[in-house]
């Protein structure tokens, strides 16, 4: 019989286990202990089948179980209207940079996307193939350090849809409130920040995330789109590429990502029970304060994201004397402070501090950065 853990069991793990790192990386990101604990006491015999999850298949009644659970439970955290459906698909966030386009355009020839940094670049990118895009608002004149008012933004009122990328991980910049685009629908890119915070779902066309920040494990992404929008992808688009297909197949139209739904699922069932997406969110406000804060109180450290749209996801900072970064990483990784070096594309360090992210996991990181400017500064 398998090993099934009861709540009042999982309550009593602590939220950063005994000898595991804090791992700070942009994704695949830190996964909940509890989640973890009962991923591994489930692994090899699933509720008594005798069977590993990863075996079972995706269309018996016991996987079923497992995905109506998810949908149920994403659904009521999130309060998603019922005229929305939930979709979890395979190929990742950067499926929809094409999917999107290829299902939203009916019958237009253009979109709006705002350009905030690396992910809604790609996305421009992607999109560019299949229709004109008008970049409505690019800040790649301020190296991705602050969002303007939206009333400088050049949005058309007679485009398919509004693209945003709700928070980005490389520069760490963060759409603090909903973009206002009137009854064009609305599409966001949240593989960073879902689950973090509140969401009125009501105010979006299409909503999406890879599943590697805030969710679960990587390779799979889940979808929410409103009704009205599924069906007019066109006789040409690919069927893995449509919608509707996978909507009428209830995300079964070709084998899922079966074990990454499943521990999803587990991770919903965390946020549930450690108090919700208002918990997540204060917890979220608590980690980046004292991180932005220390940072900010430093003359050693600097961040040059505008503080009223820096993101409470993902920190990047830089050191003064940027000869010191590998031994700071190096320093850092001893101390079990691990995925601390900056993205490629801009260097210096970044702290990712999604909703499994303990605030001790920030604590530590913050002696280990003060202790490191007193050797170093």
């Amino acid at each position: 019989m398998a090993t099934v853990m009861k709540n009042s069991q999982l309550k009593s793990v602590p939220e950063l286990h005994s000898g595991r790192a804090c791992n700070f990386g942009a994704g695949p990101a830190m996964l909940p202990t509890e989640v973890m604990m009962q991923a591994q006491a489930e692994l090899m015999d699933w509720q008594g089948s005798g069977m590993s999850v990863m075996e079972i298949s995706h269309r018996s009644e016991a996987f079923m179980t497992i995905a109506e659970q998810a949908e149920t439970d994403l659904r009521e955290l999130l309060q998603i209207p019922g005229n929305y459906k939930v979709l979890f698909l395979q190929g990742g966030a950067t499926s929809q940079f094409a999917m999107v386009p290829l299902n939203l355009l009916r019958g237009k020839t253009s979109a709006d996307y705002l350009h905030t940094g690396m992910w809604s670049q790609k996305a421009i990118k992607e999109a560019s193939k299949f229709c004109k895009v008008n970049v409505a608002l690019s800040i790649e004149n301020n190296r991705f350090t602050s969002i303007p008012s939206p009333d400088s933004w050049q949005l058309n009122p007679d485009s398919a849809f509004v693209y945003y990328t709700g928070n980005e991980t490389v520069h760490g910049v963060e759409f603090q409130t909903i973009p206002e685009v009137g009854d064009v629908p609305l599409v966001t890119d949240m593989t960073s920040n879902l689950l973090s915070r509140p969401l009125d779902v009501s105010r979006y066309g299409v909503i999406f995330a890879g599943a590697q920040k805030n969710l679960g494990p990587s390779g799979l992404v889940v979808v929410i789109i409103r009704e009205d929008l599924i069906g007019h992808a066109g006789k040409r688009i690919p069927s893995m590429y449509d919608y509707a297909v996978h909507a009428r197949e209830h995300s079964m139209f070709n084998t899922p990502p079966t074990f990454a739904w499943y521990v999803t699922g587990l991770v919903l069932q965390w946020v549930k029970r450690t108090g919700g997406i208002r918990e997540m969110e204060r917890r979220a406000i608590r980690r980046s304060e004292k991180l932005y804060q220390f940072i900010d109180a430093s003359g050693f450290y600097h961040n040059p994201v505008a503080a009223e749209c820096r993101s409470r996801m993902n920190v990047p900072f830089f050191l003064t004397h940027e000869g010191l970064n590998q031994t700071f990483i190096k320093e850092a990784e001893a101390h079990g402070l691990t995925a601390l070096a900056g993205h490629r594309n801009v260097g210096g360090m970044r702290a990712s501090i999604y909703n499994a992210m303990p605030e001790e996991g920030v604590d530590r990181l913050i002696e280990f950065m003060g202790g490191f400017e007193k050797r170093y500064g």
